[in-house]
This record gives C-alpha cells, sequence and structure tokens, in this order.
C-alpha cells in the first residue's frame, strides 16, 4: 500500500493535463504556429576502440548527412550522457550530442530522421542514436 499511495495521490494531478494542452493546440493558430514534430537525438562521441568523434568530423556529419535532409534548420549541442551497453549491462559516461530538428509530419521527414539515425551509427560504430519525438507548437 506504502508504494501504492504516492500513485494514488498523484491522479487528481493528471486529471488537470488536459486543459493546457487543449489550450496549446487553441492558442498555436493564434501565435501564427504551426502544429508539428521535434525530434531530439542523442548522439554519443565515444568510437569503440578509436577514439571520439571530434568536432571537425561531427561538422562534417552535419553538412554531409543532417543539412541535405534537413536545410531548413536544426539545433546543436553539446552535452554529457550515459548509457547502459547492451551486451556488457555496464552504465558508460561519455559526452555527446543532442540535436533537436523541428519538422512537418510527413511519412518523408520521419524517414529522413532513421536516416540521419542510421547513418551516424554506421560511421562512427555506435549501438544507437538516441530518439525522443514530441508533437509541438512552431512557429519560425
Amino acid at each position: 500500500m506504502r508504494r501504492l499511495l504516492p500513485a494514488l495521490l498523484c491522479l487528481p494531478l493528471l486529471a488537470g493535463c488536459a486543459g493546457p494542452i487543449a489550450q496549446v493546440d487553441q492558442a498555436c493558430p493564434q501565435l501564427n504556429g504551426r502544429h508539428m514534430l521535434q525530434a531530439e537525438l542523442f548522439f554519443g562521441r565515444d568510437i569503440s576502440g578509436h577514439g571520439r568523434v571530434s568536432e571537425a568530423q561531427w561538422a562534417a556529419f552535419l553538412r554531409d548527412s543532417v543539412t541535405p535532409r534537413f536545410p531548413d534548420g536544426l539545433t546543436w549541442q553539446p552535452a554529457s550522457g550515459q548509457w547502459r551497453d547492451r551486451e556488457t549491462g555496464r552504465v558508460t559516461r561519455e559526452p555527446s550530442f543532442v540535436m533537436r530538428l523541428v519538422f512537418a509530419e510527413t511519412p518523408e521527414s520521419l524517414a529522413r530522421v532513421a536516416e540521419i539515425r542510421a547513418a551516424y551509427m554506421q560511421r562512427f560504430r555506435q549501438q544507437s542514436v538516441g530518439l525522443v519525438l514530441s508533437p509541438v507548437c512552431a512557429a519560425f
């Protein structure tokens, strides 16, 4: 019961979530915004047995693999991250890059996001590239 009590106490808070979402849906057109998707991608920089993805390698990846797929723009920043290795179960900390892409939801744009992930994994020998996909209201 002790474990269940905090969850039960949170239920009234969850009931209020529909209100703000509906308000954003109504506010988006008023702000000249559009309903779009935001992809956050998480790129680890450690290359197994081969050092680290350098700033020059990252710049080349952006130029060759990302910008042609999303020429209208993107945002990225250096970050620190950690992940659990699927093979060893060991937690690894490493420098990383986080990238945000905002785009219209189309099969083509989703395919381009998948292509970027695959290109990075292949080019820099990564097990994965993290992805979080969220609906957003965006105005540029």
